[in-house]
């Protein structure tokens, strides 16, 4: 074989990321069969087989494993060809996600600071796996929100190829009915030791705890009880629950623009302050070319506005996002 398909190498690397056709082809908008058909034509051009195939599944040969990293090196190659061809007018499109805690907020900022160093085009994406398919796909070239890894994730899971960079760490605050007697109280405090002053309500969630890791979390750490939700109908439709709940709250980013009205009272958290993790994320193989100028746009943003600032006596992060923090000095 003297020339390379890379069409039939991305059916290639998509299959060995995920170790299963049928996923493989599903994150291509390819069928299975078509997906198979693919990876068939790049085997007999070879001369060798890339994987085993059996009924206990997927795995790469000899010969594939030493074709993997030379395949996502020729799809990068392919990919930067073709940014190069487009820089003159091709948007880095964006998909965002966490639209409770209203993403937008920071991406407007970075998006102006980088002025005319990328051009990006906004769209909305579902959560963490929708944008992470789309990612896969080549549809989109980053995303923003949460990442977290998956716990039931497995090795060829879209999410297991992604890149990302914490960008933001917003503090998140409690949001009561203002007849409450810690509505009062200037700041709540969840408690190192568990119980904390949380303890003796229920924390409203706008969804199910399943498709909610910070605010799971968050209530497994602190011993708070949960009152999940159904479908997620937005901020209005949480807080109405949260008026309709004698011992609810909810949590909300400080900085959310929100009119809560008279009938509830947002209180700050202190001793630890949570700290909501937002993060730029992006394939790590087939790198969009606007995505370092983004991330310089957001820590040039951020650096004043002290954006990654964390403390560990202070504040309080999930396992997953405090493993990737520096602790800021005080003073």
């Amino acid at each position: 074989m003297d020339d390379l398909d890379l069409a039939q190498v991305r059916a290639f690397v998509a299959a060995a990321e995920q170790l299963h056709f049928r996923r493989a082809a599903e994150a291509l908008s390819l069928t299975q069969q078509g997906l198979s058909k693919r990876i068939a034509r790049l085997e007999e051009g070879f001369g060798v087989r890339l994987f085993d195939r059996d009924r206990g599944g997927v795995e790469l040969t000899a010969a594939g494993a030493r074709f993997l990293t030379p395949a996502r090196a020729a799809l990068a190659a392919g990919s930067a060809a073709v940014a190069a061809v487009r820089a003159d007018g091709r948007p880095l499109r964006l998909d965002v996600w966490g639209h409770l805690f209203e993403p937008l907020r920071t991406v407007r900022e970075a998006v102006a600071a980088a002025g005319d160093q990328v051009t990006v085009e906004v769209g909305q994406g579902r959560d963490l796996p929708g944008v992470a398919a789309a990612l896969a796909r080549g549809e989109i070239g980053a995303g923003f929100g949460r990442f977290h890894p998956a716990a039931d994730a497995s090795d060829g899971a879209p999410e297991r190829a992604l890149a990302h960079r914490l960008v933001r760490l917003e503090p998140v605050d409690a949001v009561l009915r203002a007849d409450h007697p810690l509505a009062r109280a200037g700041q709540v405090r969840p408690g190192q030791v568990r119980p904390g002053q949380l303890a003796a309500l229920r924390l409203v969630l706008p969804a199910a705890a399943g498709r909610l890791d910070f605010l799971a979390r968050f209530a497994e750490q602190f011993g708070v009880p949960v009152l999940e939700g159904g479908a997620n109908l937005g901020l209005d439709h949480l807080l109405r629950r949260v008026r309709a709940t004698e011992d609810g709250f909810t949590l909300l980013p400080s900085e959310l623009p929100l009119e809560p009205g008279s009938e509830l009272a947002v209180v700050p958290l202190a001793d630890p302050t949570p700290l909501y993790a937002w993060s730029l994320v992006w394939h790590q193989h087939r790198p969009d070319p606007g995505v370092p100028a983004l991330l310089r746009a957001f820590a040039e943003t951020g650096r004043p506005r002290r954006w990654l600032e964390y403390r560990p006596g202070r504040d309080w992060l999930p396992e997953a996002d405090r493993r990737e923090m520096v602790p800021t000095d005080g003073g």
